[in-house]
């Protein structure tokens, strides 16, 4: 019988295919690890490459962490927006909305990872936050319209706004590790508290005397 015949070499990557498994690798890690415990070390092992073909497509860690976090901007500012601008009750738009995120965070959980292990919302600088700020600053425009119709004051609108999408996005950061309830079910409570609430909103609200005492008396002094 004739020898076996050697096996026809593997075809070698183009250069848009290389910086796409490089990204891919990256961005698992990234995922797993974060920025400052992720290496180029890593990445090439991961990738079966030299550190240098990592350098040469992007230049170091810092241009691959660039590249992966603006497409995750890209790809959740993209859903949320679409959701914002589909029209419809205001009601139906804080489903839509809520569901999105969401989705997204179901779809591209190592993306959402990256943007909230380094950048928490809670913190007032970094990406997920200037994210979340920029998706406030949508809303805050819609809530304006809706409390201008209600008799409210319209001034208002960015606090609430910032309130509505710190309340989904906090949300989502605890339902990105325990998937619990299901995510139709966590849109729904979600929506609940928020509708309901906003539904039936004071036109000058004001703490209890008791409770404004208090934090009269625990104000700050400044020197």
């Amino acid at each position: 019988m004739a020898p076996d015949s050697k096996r026809a070499p593997r075809a070698r990557m183009t250069g848009t295919e290389r910086r796409e498994q490089l990204l891919d690798v990256s961005r698992s890690l990234f995922a797993q690890k974060g920025f400052e415990g992720t290496s180029v070390e890593e990445v090439a092992a991961r990738a079966k490459v030299s550190k240098p073909v990592v350098y040469e497509h992007f230049g170091g860690k810092e241009g691959i962490y660039a590249v992966v976090v603006d497409r995750e901007i890209r790809a959740l500012t993209g859903a949320l927006t679409d959701a914002l601008t589909a029209g419809g009750h205001p009601k139906a738009l804080l489903e839509r909305t809520t569901l999105a995120l969401l989705t997204y965070i179901e779809q591209n959980t190592d993306g959402f990872r990256i943007l909230v292990r380094d950048s928490p919302v809670a913190q007032a600088t970094g990406t997920f936050s200037s994210l979340i700020g920029d998706v406030a600053t949508q809303v805050e425009h819609l809530l304006a319209d809706q409390f201008t119709k209600q008799g409210l004051d319209p001034r208002t609108a960015p606090i609430y706004a910032r309130m509505l999408v710190g309340m989904v996005a906090l949300t989502g950061q605890h339902w990105l590790d325990s998937r619990s309830p299901a995510k139709a079910d966590v849109a729904a409570h979600l929506v609940n508290l928020a509708w309901n609430g906003l539904s039936s909103l004071e036109r000058r609200p004001t703490l209890t005397p008791v409770t404004a005492a208090a934090a009269a008396t625990a104000a700050p002094t400044h020197g």
